[in-house]
C-alpha cells in the first residue's frame, strides 16, 4: 500500500497528532501522513532529528501525563494514540501506567479539545488464550485471564477505547500482528541477540502457521483509518485485524530473518511442556528476587512459540480498503538492504 494511496477526509492545514511518533510504527505513520502534507505534532519522551527533518511538531513528555497530553492533543484534528509499553516483562504498574492511564488521557483530552477522531492501535495479544488462533476473525473472545502484563493492559486500554465511541468522539482500534521491516527495534533485535548468544530454540515440534504485518502495510492501515473514520461511520466503534494476509511457517520465517543476516538457522529444540515449565520457573525466580532485565522465557512466549495465530482479514479488506501491497518477499528484501546500511540519525 504506497503512500499517499488512502482519500484524504483529514484537514491537512490542521495537525493530527501521533503518540509515539518516534517508534517504530509510529515514526512510520509520521512519514506516510507527511508525505501526503498532512500538519503532524507528534507526542514523545525525547525529541527525535528524524522527524525535526520532516518538519513535525515534536512534543515532549509522557503520555501518562495528563497536562502533557492536553498540550499535545490541543488545536489537533484527530488523534492516532500508537505510543504504548511493549515486552514480555517487567512490573505489571509500569505496563499499567503507559497502556491504561495513557490511553485514559489520551480519550480525555479528545474529549477536552473537541477532537472527533481517535485511531488506536492494539495488538492481536489482547485475545491470545495460549492455545491456536487460525482464521480467526474480530468476534474471537478476551481471554479469562492473561500470562504478561502487556497484553492485559493492551485489552484493557482497548475496551476503553471502544467503549468511549458516542455522538462526540469517533473511535476505532487497530491490531496490527507482529510488525517487522527495516528499523524495528523490537522482534528482530531479539531474534539477533538470541542467536548470537546460541540461545535461540525451536519450541516444541510444530512449525505452526503466523500472520505478521510488513511496517508499511501496518501504517497505511492507520491511514485508512483515519479517512474512513467519523462520527457515525461505518467503522467508528469497531476492532480491526491487521496482518499480512499471507501465514507462514513460524520457524521458517525465522530462519529467512536469520539468514539475511548472515545468521545460522535454528537447530535445537526445546519441548514446549518443558518450556512452559521452564518460563512459569524463571518468571517466579525473578519476581521473588526482583530480578532485574526479564527471563529468558517466559508461559506467555512459550505458548506463542509454539501455537498459530493468524486472522481472517475480511472486516479489514471490506470496511477500510485495506490491501496489504508490500509482499513478504519483497520486505525482506528491504530488510536485507536496511541490514547492509548505515544506521539512519535518531
Amino acid at each position: 500500500m504506497g503512500r499517499g494511496e488512502c482519500v484524504m477526509t483529514l484537514d491537512p492545514s490542521r495537525p493530527v497528532l501521533v503518540t509515539g511518533g518516534g517508534g517504530f510504527l509510529g515514526s512510520a505513520v509520521v512519514a506516510m501522513l507527511r508525505d501526503r502534507g498532512q500538519a503532524v505534532r507528534t507526542l514523545n519522551r525525547r525529541c527525535y532529528e528524524k522527524l525535526d527533518a520532516l518538519g513535525v511538531d515534536q512534543v515532549q513528555g509522557d503520555v501518562a501525563e495528563a497536562d502533557v497530553v492536553d498540550r499535545a492533543v490541543e488545536g489537533c484534528d484527530a488523534v492516532f494514540h500508537v505510543a504504548a509499553k511493549a515486552g514480555l516483562w517487567g512490573p505489571k504498574h509500569e505496563y499499567r501506567r503507559s497502556n491504561v492511564v495513557g490511553t485514559q488521557n489520551v480519550v480525555a483530552a479528545c474529549r477536552r479539545f473537541g477532537v472527533r477522531k481517535l485511531i488506536h492501535t492494539s495488538s492481536p495479544s489482547v485475545v491470545f488464550h495460549g492455545t491456536d488462533l487460525e482464521g480467526v476473525d474480530e468476534s474471537v473472545p478476551y481471554p479469562d485471564h492473561y500470562e504478561a502484563a502487556y497484553p492485559e493492559t493492551k485489552a484493557i486500554a482497548e475496551k476503553l477505547v471502544l467503549k468511549s465511541n458516542d455522538a462526540g468522539l469517533a473511535t476505532v482500534v487497530l491490531r496490527p500482528h507482529l510488525i517487522w521491516g527495516p528499523g524495528d527495534n523490537n522482534i528482530l533485535p531479539r531474534i539477533y541477540a538470541r542467536a548470537r548468544a546460541n540461545r535461540l530454540f525451536r519450541i516444541g515440534r510444530r512449525n505452526p502457521l503466523i500472520d505478521l504485518t510488513y511496517i508499511d502495510n501496518a501504517a497505511a492501515a492507520h491511514l485508512l483509518a483515519g479517512d474512513r473514520l467519523d462520527v457515525g461511520s461505518a467503522i467508528a466503534g469497531k476492532v480491526y485485524f491487521i496482518a499480512q494476509g499471507q501465514p507462514v511457517p513460524l520457524w521458517d520465517m525465522v530462519d529467512r530473518f536469520l539468514e539475511i543476516a548472515h545468521l545460522p538457522h535454528v537447530r535445537r529444540t526445546v519441548p514446549r511442556g518443558l518450556a512452559i515449565a521452564l518460563g512459569r520457573t524463571l518468571e517466579a525466580f525473578y519476581r521473588t528476587f526482583r530480578l532485574p532485565g526479564e527471563p529468558r522465557m517466559t508461559r506467555f512466549l512459550a505458548h506463542e512459540l509454539s501455537t498459530a495465530h493468524w486472522y481472517n482479514l475480511d472486516a479489514a479488506r471490506r470496511d477500510l480498503g485495506y490491501a496489504p501491497h508490500v509482499g513478504i518477499e519483497e520486505g525482506l528484501r528491504r530488510l536485507a538492504a536496511s541490514l547492509e546500511a548505515p544506521p539512519p540519525a535518531s
